[in-house]
């Protein structure tokens, strides 16, 4: 990674080395904040739409009114990728209630920190490459996703621990951990969804449960729909995803990445995967460089 990055940080380009927020920002004492992870492709962030209201969502959720519109956070990423000569960067925005007195209570939002991060990654579309060099090794682990009645789901907030202790429990060979909700049926990845492929059908863990709505997942099971593929959200015993012919995980940065293998069973790539992840290269193609 280029060691002149700048970063957007309360308004203002700074150095990445000098980009810092206070200790007594209630985003760092309570994990207080909402964010978006997001890619440029050839400068334009694809699917912003759905990144806007998903952190709209997350505000909401938190009753953080930061008091910024739509158009103001796009300037500023916008800058953020001008600033360092990005057009195909991972992009993450992140807005916090701010500094407040130390106390667990939020009160009103009067002054937000908002920190738009970025580093290069390669080209996508049907041009690219992924940023991942091989298919994924995935295991299973004994942290369970919280429940969707304790902290909401479709929430992206700043508070990752569940994801960290599920990714602590990995062996030294694993990418990824593999997570079941309170009833033991699977659930999603430390930062991924899941999607598995049965004769011919693609099946995913139902948004009605512990899962994030990702966007990623969204848009390919979109272009599944409009492909021809059945789609099937459900409920899953781990059982399901060993016998699958396919299966691969997805998030914003990852597109779609095959899992070659799931607690040490091989699992791997078939036509389905490869077609979902050609009608999604050709979704960006489409979206930001043409």
């Amino acid at each position: 990674m280029p060691d002149d990055l700048f970063y957007h940080v309360d308004g203002d380009l700074v150095p990445a080395d000098e980009a810092t927020v206070s200790v007594d920002d209630r985003g760092f004492r309570y994990g207080d904040a909402a964010f978006e992870t997001l890619r440029a492709y050839g400068g334009t962030i694809f699917a912003w739409e759905a990144h806007r209201k998903r952190l709209e969502r997350t505000c909401d959720t938190l009753s953080l009114d930061h008091g910024l519109s739509a158009a103001e956070l796009h300037t500023r990423i916008d800058e953020t990728l001008t600033a360092n000569g990005l057009s195909d960067a991972y992009v993450r925005l992140s807005i916090t209630r701010g500094v407040q007195p130390g106390k667990l209570t939020p009160r009103s939002v009067t002054d937000p920190t908002v920190v738009v991060y970025v580093k290069p990654l390669p080209r996508g579309g049907l041009d690219g490459e992924p940023v991942w060099d091989h298919p994924v090794t995935v295991e299973t682990v004994e942290t369970r996703r919280v429940p969707d009645e304790a902290i909401p789901a479709a929430a992206k907030t700043h508070n990752y621990l569940n994801g960290i202790l599920a990714r602590a429990n990995l062996s030294s060979d694993a990418d990824e951990a593999l997570m079941c909700g309170l009833d033991g049926r699977i659930a999603e990845g430390a930062t991924s969804n899941l999607c598995f492929v049965r004769n011919g059908e693609l099946h995913t863990p139902t948004t009605d449960g512990p899962v994030l709505p990702g966007i990623t997942r969204k848009i390919v099971l979109e272009l599944a729909r409009e492909a021809g593929i059945s789609v099937i959200e459900d409920r899953y015993e781990l059982s399901d995803v060993l016998e699958a012919d396919e299966a691969f995980l997805t998030n914003r940065t990852w597109e779609l990445r095959p899992i070659e293998t799931l607690d040490e069973e091989s699992v791997g790539s078939g036509p389905v995967t490869e077609r979902l992840s050609r009608l999604y290269d050709e979704r960006v193609e489409r979206s930001c460089y043409q």
